[in-house]
């Protein structure tokens, strides 16, 4: 992989909010402006000092001269188009071209060699993996010593620069494998951060569902222990009304008058749902007042023997809202089952307090049942508003010994 495809990967973050390019990006492209504008300065400044050279024949001048046009041509035609697409064909044939003008270079004018100072870093730039540059750069330290060991070798002139050229060596193999290093350890973060992204998207779309259902449940809970709750009892009142229509026509009609209340009430409950899921009875009240109304408006519906006991309650009951709430829809709920299922003759609605735990208490001596086989959404649903609130539920009943419901909430 390349200097540029590393960078590539290892981009999380974007340039200019969502949607720009990665920072990486915009990074390279700079670098690719600086690296174009490094190689015209440094050829052509060797071009100008390559011109110059003073050689009897003529020849060594312009076989420099044409060494670095072909370098330049090589760099038009390969070497700037395969750092930008990362094309390992091009690249090869630009980093073969580029030893070949060293050695030359290094032939004829070694003073030129500081060439080498853009060629190392040319090698990094475009060799595809880290192993892949150490036989480039050491094959340019090479071509960049041949000519003055040459020269040596033929007595023209001293051996010079061997310890430049190892220190170049050395400085440019530790640079360009440090730099693949740190990129690959980048790569890795990078890679860690986009799979946190995923799974936090996936987090993200999980409680968004999560939320979604219970928001359902929650507004079923509500239809449940209001409308269907008062809708039933509209139901069960006109019936009787249409029972007592022939033979009672007063009776009748003050079933009819419930029915309107009934009516009405669920109308508020309805408004109430759509605003804040809040329970009109508790409006400008306290629950104990709440509890009266509902007891009250039970014993006329169903003509049974209903009453509230508070004396458990005491003083000091502190409960929240969203207590109270759960207390009045388990005390709707309970009655609601009462009226439906348990045949009773009276009904005892009782609120305690025992330490820092407040209860109401629903108590008929109708048919009962056996808990462990009941099965309904009134119960499961006000079990769960209750452990939404630190509180619980019980119900104790046996066939033919009546059934007592028991919601319990923690006090503030």
């Amino acid at each position: 992989m390349s200097l540029r495809s590393r960078l590539q990967a290892a981009a999380v973050p974007t340039w200019g909010g969502d949607g720009g390019a990665p920072v990486s990006e915009v990074g390279w492209r700079a670098v690719v402006v600086l690296w174009h504008v490094a190689f015209v300065a440094m050829v052509g400044t060797a071009l100008v000092r390559a011109a110059a050279v003073v050689d009897a024949d003529g020849g060594p001048r312009w076989l420099l001269v044409g060494a670095l046009v072909v370098l330049v041509l090589s760099w038009v035609t390969l070497g700037g188009p395969a750092l930008v697409s990362r094309d390992a064909g091009r690249a090869t044939a630009h980093l073969a071209v580029l030893v070949a003008v060293i050695g030359v270079v290094a032939w004829i004018e070694p003073s030129l060699l500081f060439l080498m100072f853009l060629a190392y870093p040319m090698v990094w730039f475009l060799v595809p993996s880290a192993l892949a540059g150490v036989p480039w750069t050491v094959v340019l330290a090479v071509a960049s010593t041949l000519g003055p060991f040459l020269a040596f070798t033929r007595g023209e002139e001293p051996l010079w620069g061997p310890g430049e050229t190892l220190v170049g060596l050395v400085f440019s193999l530790a640079m360009g494998l440090w730099v693949h290093a740190v990129l690959a350890r980048s790569e890795e973060r990078a890679e860690l951060i986009r799979a946190l992204e995923t799974t936090r998207a996936e987090l993200a779309e999980a409680h968004r569902a999560q939320g979604v259902l219970a928001e359902r449940e929650r507004l079923a809970r509500e239809v449940h222990d209001t409308l269907a709750q008062g809708f039933t009892s509209i139901v069960v009142l006109a019936q009787t009304a249409t029972a007592q229509l022939p033979g009672s026509p007063g009776a009748a009609a003050e079933r009819v008058a419930l029915i309107e209340e009934v009516a009405r009430d669920n109308l508020a409950e309805a408004r109430a749902m759509v605003a804040a899921f809040a329970p009109v009875a508790l409006d400008s009240t306290t629950l104990v007042e709440a509890l009266q109304r509902l007891t009250e408006r039970f014993g006329r519906e169903t003509g049974l023997a209903t009453r509230l006991d508070t004396a458990a309650l005491g003083a000091g009951a502190e409960l929240t809202r969203g207590q109270e709430v759960v207390l009045l829809r388990g005390a709707q709920e309970a009655l609601t089952n009462v009226r439906r299922h348990a045949a009773a003759s009276a009904v005892v609605l009782r609120v305690s307090r025992v330490g820092d735990v407040v209860a109401v208490h629903v108590e008929d001596d109708g048919v009962g049942f056996d808990p462990a086989g009941a099965v309904g959404i009134g119960l499961a649903g006000l079990r769960d508003r209750a452990a939404e609130v630190g509180g619980a539920v019980d119900v104790a009943s046996a066939p033919g010994r009546g059934t007592r419901v028991t919601v319990r909430v923690p006090s503030r």
